[in-house]
Formats: C-alpha cells, sequence, structure tokens
C-alpha cells in the first residue's frame, strides 16, 4: 500500500518545532495510552528505537521505564533532533550519576534518519516505538518490513497512528471547497494488521478508539489542524484559499456545532503491537523443525 506523500515536503512540515508545539498535547496524550498498554507486557529491553521521535518528549518515558537500555531516538528532521537535545541531556546528566549501575551503552543518542530505512543491523533493537509518526510515511508497508528486521526474535513492535475517521469533520468541510485531498488517506487498522503479517511479525493485536477534542471558535480548530503537521500529499491542492472559498470553509464548519455550542474534531487512533517470531527457515532456506521430547511418565 502506498500513498502519495512527498518525504521532502513532510520533512518541511516539521522544520520549525514552535510551529508544531501547540498540537503536542494529543501527542502526549496518546503516548500515556500507549505507555499504560506497553506496562501489560514484561521485557527488559537492551536497546530501544523512538522511531519518528520528534521533539524527544517520549525518550523520557521509555528512559523512565527502561534505565538500563540504550535509548535511539530517530527523526528525519533535523530541526526535531535539535529541540530533543535538551530532553536528551536532562537524561544523561541523570545517568552519569548513575553510570556506576548502569551498562556502558545505557543513555540516549539521537540519530537523523529515514524511520523506513535505518541504519542499524539485522537483530540490532530489542523494542521498537513508534508514536503518531508512521502516517508520515507512504508506504507503512515497507516500514513495517525494516522495523521487523531491526528487531531481535521476540523483539516488540509498539506503534499509534490516525486511522480514516480523523478529522472528518475537517474532510466534511474541505469538500464544500473543491475534490482536492485536503488530508491525509489514513490507513484502515484491519489493513495494518494484514500489513504487519506480511511483514513477518507474529499475533499482532490492533485496537481503535475515537477520540473528540472540541472548540470554542473555527479558527482555533484549523489552528491545531496546522500544528498537526499539514498535508504533504503530491495531489493537495497548490496555491492559497480565496476570501470567497475561506468563508465557505469556515461556514461549512459552523453547521457542525454540537448541541452544547462547541465544534468537534475527531481523531481515530489505532493502536498495535506485535512480536518478531523465531525464523522458520535457516539463511540457506532449509526448514526448521522443532522437536520436544515427550514428558517422562
Amino acid at each position: 500500500m502506498s500513498a502519495p506523500i512527498e518525504l521532502a515536503r513532510v520533512r518541511r512540515l516539521f522544520a520549525r518545532p514552535q510551529r508544531i508545539a501547540p498540537s503536542d498535547f494529543l501527542r502526549r496524550e496518546i503516548a500515556a495510552r500507549m505507555h499504560e498498554r506497553l506496562e501489560l507486557v514484561k521485557i527488559a529491553p537492551q536497546r530501544v528505537l523512538d522511531a519518528g521521535c520528534g521533539p524527544g518528549a517520549d525518550l523520557v518515558l521509555l528512559q523512565k521505564d527502561y534505565p538500563a537500555a540504550q535509548i535511539i531516538g530517530v527523526d528525519a528532521a533535523p530541526a526535531m533532533l535539535e529541540a530533543a537535545k535538551a530532553p536528551a541531556s536532562r537524561l544523561k546528566a541523570l545517568n552519569t550519576m548513575l553510570s556506576r549501575l548502569l551498562p556502558a551503552k545505557a543513555g540516549v543518542d539521537l540519530l537523523c534518519a529515514d524511520f523506513g530505512n535505518l541504519p542499524f543491523a539485522p537483530n540490532s533493537v530489542d523494542l521498537v516505538w513508534s508514536n503518531l509518526a508512521l502516517h508520515w510515511h507512504p508506504q507503512p508497508d515497507r516500514v513495517f518490513a525494516e522495523w521487523r528486521r531491526v528487531l531481535r526474535v521476540d523483539g516488540l513492535l509498539m506503534f499509534s497512528n490516525f486511522g480514516p475517521d480523523t478529522l472528518r469533520e475537517l474532510r466534511t468541510a474541505f469538500a464544500a471547497l473543491d475534490a482536492a485531498p485536503h488530508a491525509l488517506p489514513f490507513v484502515d487498522m484491519h489493513d495494518f494488521g494484514d500489513q504487519l503479517v506480511e511483514a513477518g511479525f507474529s499475533t499482532p493485536v490492533m485496537d481503535m478508539e475515537l477520540i473528540t477534542v472540541t472548540y470554542d471558535t473555527a479558527a482555533a480548530l484549523l489552528a491545531d489542524v496546522r500544528a498537526l503537521g499539514g498535508n504533504p500529499l503530491a495531489t493537495r491542492a497548490r496555491g492559497l484559499v480565496g476570501r470567497a472559498a475561506w468563508g465557505r470553509l469556515l461556514a461549512a464548519l459552523e453547521q457542525g456545532r454540537r448541541p452544547d455550542g462547541k465544534l468537534g474534531l475527531t481523531f481515530e487512533v489505532i493502536y498495535g503491537h506485535a512480536f518478531r517470531p523465531a525464523p522458520r527457515v535457516t539463511a540457506a532456506g532449509e526448514a526448521i523443525i522443532r522437536f520436544q521430547a515427550p514428558k517422562p511418565r
């Protein structure tokens, strides 16, 4: 599966962390809900990858959970990694005090790279964590294959992503203007499950919930939409929206006011986790058959 997303434009959209910061409340809420799910999985990773780490808030969460692990934040936007240096440096100071108790590689490292083409060896990561980053890549199925490549056997993938009902109020309003796509074509939860299996993950677990954020004004709603990132589609409409068209957009949004007088904006949040299973064939293509001796009577 693929979408006409321009990765170079994604990097430009995230080139100013201060532009993205107003929407961080949603990322923090979803990170907390991911963390609740992670707490149910008993693992002790030595190396953790935060794929699409942004300004680094999740690095703090992961390092608190796994103080003996090396936490690697990867992002393709250099400005985001620059912003992530602040939380990373605070964690480094803490690790310095605990250095006699922690392994030599424990701590946080930052790397500018495409999380769909990682500069890591196979079987080198124990946990891949990715919070609201996957939908910015044009080929999530290839990203899953790359994450499986770097995971060790029994390594865990945990991610969150927006689903198709995200921004549905905005899509309806923009339909009053034209037929051009003004938001990403988010992937369905069941398609993600199929992609994980195709990529070689075992027993993927997917679930979904709807989160509605309410606003007093259309201007506040649209400001948060812009802060979430923007439109990186190659098929997007070019040029500025005229005054008359902008008025139609605002009027369409106003028609969706709720009984409480608020404007609502829906986010379909998909959560997924899966493990990398033991291989069924050798590197030479020979089948691996496991025998278990019968228990003595």
